[in-house]
């Protein structure tokens, strides 16, 4: 991604899956390069399994409103497949989207009462929004660092190749978050996200 003087991002997810720790690392990145950053965040039912939707935005000058309009997000960090559909509308055309390749399967699914979208369906969106789509393995390369926990992390990594930022600037982010003993776990799990962003 080219270097800019403003960003937009839009983090998804489903309750418990690190969605908000991510947003809140990603802001303090943005102020920690110089620009000023603001996030929103929505999780209502969060803890039932519901979604979790984050905006953030970093910008050169002044970020009035965190808040990422229809068609604004620069990049959309969705960590789990069904939630990257969902707020599909929010990608700008020519945008990036990196999608956890894992699926929480909702009770009307499980129930019979609906039908989980199949991969193919995704690659349509965003291929009609002439989007960038990444697809990570994030609990699979969390588990080979060491935690499935640590696929927040993961995410993180892949997001952090594809921005004109130094990698020590995100670690050093990360590890005033991460409690010690675990620092050597996400410090793996952040490096295989970024090569998996590749």
């Amino acid at each position: 991604m080219v270097d800019r003087s403003s960003y937009s991002f839009v983090l998804v997810g489903v309750g418990g899956q690190g969605t908000l720790l991510a947003s809140n690392i990603l802001a303090e990145v943005g102020l920690a390069a110089g620009f000023d950053a603001k996030k929103s965040e929505v999780h209502g039912m969060a803890q039932r399994g519901g979604s979790v939707l984050s905006h953030v935005r970093w910008d050169r000058e002044r970020v009035y409103s965190p808040l990422v309009g229809a068609g604004e997000a620069d990049v959309l960090l969705s960590f789990e497949k069904m939630e990257a559909i969902r707020f599909a509308e929010l990608v700008r055309k020519g945008g990036t989207v990196v999608v956890n390749d894992m699926s929480v399967v909702p009770v009307t699914v499980s129930s019979g009462k609906g039908v989980y979208p199949a991969d193919e369906h995704l690659g349509r969106i965003f291929t009609a929004l002439d989007a960038h789509l990444i697809m990570v393995p994030g609990e699979k390369l969390a588990l080979e660092a060491g935690t499935i926990k640590a696929a927040n992390v993961v995410l993180l990594g892949a997001i952090s190749r594809l921005l004109p930022l130094p990698e020590d600037l995100w670690w050093q982010c990360l590890s005033q978050r991460i409690p010690p003993k675990f620092l050597e776990i996400n410090h793996k799990a952040f490096a295989l996200g970024r090569a998996a962003a590749d």
